[in-house]
Parts: structure tokens; sequence; C-alpha cells
């Protein structure tokens, strides 16, 4: 009796594409602390990583729960950032990426800790499948910029959430939690849908938000990330650059 293999999936191996030619193209030999963000693409980063022969040498951060735990089911060294401020490579994951690679994050709820992982690292690489990349932010993702708050201080920033022209409405926890979505740290995420948002404009807009009082962290990612690996459905990967 013969048996077929089962057929792979099309978006599953691009991923799997770009975060192995992100890792083997990006991670130098003095290179021994690593972020490690979160998302489904990030799962073939750890995995590729974690499969390196010298892999004892690399001390790995993560920007979550799930990051921590793609370390450890890698047999990858933890770390934090406490003990690492400083971190050689970054790799995560988006949710949509511009032509600037300017990014929205935090579909996840993790946008603070995958900020601070980002802003802290030498170099931040971008690794996603080709429907997260369309050029423009708003494009793709309907779902609005996350934006993580303080919880007493929600109502206030959806009022100059409204005035500034976005649509933003509290991340529900249903249908697992009752309530809303609570972060990592505590806190309450809002998903603001401002439309499209060309990449002129782009890093005035998260000013904007950051500067209201109760506001933690956005989830626009500006000019952070040096280079974009694109798993295309066709086996290729596109490797975009600022």
């Amino acid at each position: 009796m013969s048996t077929s293999a089962a057929p792979v999936d099309p978006v599953e191996q691009s991923k799997k594409l770009c975060a192995y030619a992100a890792v083997q193209d990006n991670l130098k030999p003095h290179h021994r602390i690593i972020g490690i963000g979160s998302g489904s693409t990030v799962v073939y980063v750890a995995e590729c990583i974690g499969k390196m022969p010298n892999k004892a040498e690399f001390v790995c951060v993560p920007t979550g729960f799930q990051s921590k735990q793609l370390i450890i089911d890698n047999k990858i060294q933890l770390g934090g950032l406490e003990e690492n401020p400083t971190i050689d490579i970054a790799f995560d994951g988006a949710d949509e990426i511009d032509s600037g690679l300017n990014c929205i994050k935090g579909g996840g709820a993790c946008l603070l800790q995958e900020k601070l992982v980002a802003d802290s690292s030498e170099n931040f690489i971008i690794v996603a499948d080709d429907r997260k990349n369309t050029g423009v932010l708003g494009k793709g993702w309907k779902k609005g910029i996350p934006i993580e708050v303080i919880p007493n201080a929600y109502n206030k920033i959806i009022k100059e959430l409204t005035a500034l022209g976005g649509a933003p409405k509290v991340r529900p926890g249903a249908p697992a939690k009752a309530g809303p979505v609570i972060t990592d740290n505590g806190n309450f995420i809002i998903d603001c849908d401002f439309g499209e948002i060309p990449a002129a404009k782009v890093a005035d807009l998260n000013s904007k938000i950051k500067a209201m009082v109760g506001v933690v962290e956005t989830g626009l990612f500006v000019g952070m990330a040096q280079k974009a690996y694109i798993g295309n459905a066709d086996g290729t990967v596109t490797t975009l650059t600022v």
C-alpha cells in the first residue's frame, strides 16, 4: 500500500523560508545576544537558531510568553533585558509593513515588550509572509493600530483618538475572557483604525498618539527595522531594505 506525503502549506513554507534566510544572512559570528519576537513566522527563527551547532553560545531575550516558550522549546539559553540591555540582533514578525519598513505590530498584544527589545537591538530584522507586505499601513491590516494604555485612562484616550480622526475600541478578551484583553504589563489595548496611513505621515501620527497622557506605547514601529525578509507563496524570498 502506497502512502503519500501530507501536502505542504505554501504559506507555512514561505514563513519558514524567509525566517531561515533572515537568520542565515544576518546572524554573524560575533553575535551573542539575540532578541526573539512573537508571531507565527518567528517560530521558524527560533527553530533555525535551535539547530545551530553553536547555539549554546547564544542568549535569547524574549518579547513575551510565546517567544519565551519558543526559546525554551528549542533548548536555547534564556535571558532578559535586565541583564542584557544591549542586544546584538533581534528578529520579529509584523502585522503589516509599508514601503519604508515601518510596521504595525501588536496583534498579539506584545507591542510594548516587542518595542523594548527592538529599541535595545543593534540590528532589527522583520520576517513575514507576503500578505503582510502591503506597502501602506492600514491597507491590509484593518483591525487598527494597537495602543497599550493604563486601564483607568482608556475612556480619556478613546476620546482623544476620536478627535485625532481615529475609530478606537478597547480590545475585548472574549470569548476566552470576560472584559478587555490584559497585557503582560497589566494594561488595556485600544485598537484604533485610521484608515490607510501614507509612509510620510506614520512618524507624525505615532508622535501624536504617544503624547497622550495614559498611553504606554503604540504598535507603530517607525524607522526601527533595517531589513525585512518576505516569504512569497511561490517559494521565493524578497529582501527589503531601507
